[in-house]
C-alpha cells in the first residue's frame, strides 16, 4: 500500500556531495519517523540518520557534521544531504518511514525503499 522510492545516489569522488531524496506515495494517512540506512557487502544494515514529525534529528557519529536530514512533508518526501564525503560512506543507501495507512484500524509499520547505491572513489 505504500512505496519508496529512492533517487540520487552516484559515483562521486572523495570530498564532495550528493543529495539523495525518497519519496513515499499510496494510501497514507501519516509519516512518522523517517530515516536513512546504509548497508554494505558483508555487514549488517545502519542507522545513518533519523528525523522525526517534530523534525528532532540524531545521526550516526562518523557523519555528523557532514551529512544532513531533511523532510518535505507537503511531498511525503525525506533528504539526505551529503558533504565531505569519505571512501567509507560507500554503501547502499536504504529509505525507511513509519508509516500509517489509509485502512480500517490505521495501521502503522515501517516501509524501505529499494535501496540507491553510492560510490565514493577517485
Amino acid at each position: 500500500q505504500v512505496q519508496l522510492v529512492e533517487s540520487g545516489g552516484g559515483l562521486v569522488q572523495p570530498g564532495g556531495s550528493l543529495r539523495l531524496s525518497c519519496a513515499a506515495s499510496g494510501s497514507i494517512f501519516a509519516i512518522y519517523d523517517m530515516a536513512w540506512y546504509r548497508q554494505v557487502p558483508g555487514k549488517s544494515r545502519e542507522l545513518v540518520a533519523q528525523i522525526d514529525a517534530s523534525r528532532r534529528s540524531n545521526y550516526l557519529d562518523s557523519v555528523k557534521g557532514r551529512f544532513t536530514i531533511s523532510r518535505d512533508d507537503a511531498k511525503n518526501t525525506v533528504y539526505l544531504q551529503m558533504n565531505s564525503l569519505k571512501p567509507e560512506d560507500t554503501a547502499v543507501y536504504y529509505c525507511n518511514a513509519d508509516v500509517q495507512i489509509w485502512l480500517p484500524g490505521r495501521p502503522r509499520g515501517p516501509y524501505w525503499g529499494q535501496g540507491t547505491q553510492v560510490t565514493v572513489s577517485s
